[in-house]
């Protein structure tokens, strides 16, 4: 039943030296583009190709809603998510734009949100609960809730392959999900609130100061029940879409599939991802450092070097689909620079 604990695909060192040698023909000095030429030699070990490709992006956005919302933690009501989710199917959304610009698949699941049912055109709805409990006061999700969030994450990647996807990206909505995700990476880091915890959409200082303290109550409710395991802290004080994305990370390990990691919310998820399975971790391109405060605690934890800073902090997959756009010139570089033979340039100095 531990799906999330089978193997990984292995990337491809033949690939990755092919590619390699490539770049030390192209007409330039080596190593003079840097993270462009890291990054395409990265994505060909990943695809298995010498002269890589992302083609077919497939973005994917899970939502879902927050009980700590009880604790007043957000400067934005929980309706927010449910109208979000409409914004997204309809094209009015960032990452609707994104993905647009980039001929990418734009899916848009729901996994659990507040309020009546629905039927938007271009929105999934699975409501696994009506949003998660107060982990101020009780878990988030019971042990079944929370794999049923991971199921969706692995469906999705399975319906991106199937649908001949290159390269994934999962984005995220929940009114209150910064709140949820500081708390898991809390448990995982062993750190308090004070060091991982931001204004999120942008609360004031006394509601800071308010959401990290009910991050530290929750965090004292909950230790026994954790223990150091990653999948009790994302039951414990996480959401519907932070283990859906968990989940979708790890399917992508699994099936091969490269993904790109958004900012703080998309990489807690892919801290526990990688806690729960490391070997996700060599699967993983990293958009984007966000402003959101932690997010470069996170990516130190994972090693990562992120391809944009931008100082972002919306979300939703923004900066991993505004990273699109440096991996689709990384391999463009890649595979249509001439080397020093093509172009009659002589490539080595005298």
């Amino acid at each position: 039943m531990n799906w999330w604990l089978e193997v990984c695909q292995q990337p491809s060192n033949e690939a990755k030296q092919a590619a390699t040698e490539r770049q030390l023909q192209l007409t330039k000095p080596t190593g003079s583009l840097s993270e462009l030429e890291n990054t395409a030699i990265l994505l060909a070990s990943l695809q298995n190709n010498s002269r890589p490709h992302i083609d077919k992006p497939w973005i994917t956005i899970f939502a879902g809603d927050h009980g700590v919302m009880d604790e007043n933690i957000s400067a934005y009501p929980q309706a927010v998510t449910r109208q979000m989710l409409q914004n997204f199917a309809s094209g009015g959304a960032c990452i609707a734009v994104i993905a647009k610009e980039y001929n990418a698949t734009l899916q848009v699941i729901d996994c659990g949100s507040v309020g009546d049912a629905y039927d938007y055109v271009g929105v999934e709805r699975h409501c696994i609960i009506s949003g998660t409990a107060n982990f101020a006061k009780n878990v988030a999700m019971t042990e079944e809730q929370c794999i049923q969030a991971m199921n969706l994450g692995r469906e999705s990647v399975e319906k991106a392959l199937e649908n001949g996807a290159s390269i994934y990206v999962a984005g995220e909505m929940g009114i209150g999900n910064t709140c949820s995700a500081s708390a898991v990476v809390c448990f995982l880091l062993n750190e308090p609130a004070e060091k991982l915890t931001g204004v999120g959409t942008g609360i004031r200082e006394e509601q800071l100061i308010h959401k990290k303290n009910i991050i530290d109550q929750a965090i004292a409710l909950h230790t026994d029940y954790v223990a150091n395991d990653a999948f009790k802290a994302l039951c414990a004080v996480g959401g519907l879409e932070i283990a859906a994305m968990t989940g979708a990370y790890i399917r992508c390990a699994q099936l091969g599939l490269p993904m790109v990691i958004d900012g703080f919310i998309s990489s807690v998820s892919a801290l526990v991802a990688v806690r729960l399975n490391p070997e996700v971790r060599q699967w993983m391109l990293f958009g984007h450092q966000s402003a959101e405060y932690g997010h470069q605690r996170i990516l130190a934890e994972l090693n990562a070097n992120p391809l944009l800073k931008l100082n972002l902090r919306l979300g939703e997959g923004s900066g991993a689909g505004a990273a699109l756009g440096v991996i689709k010139l990384a391999c463009s570089l890649h595979n249509n620079m001439a080397t020093f033979a093509e172009a009659a340039v002589i490539g080595e100095k005298v």
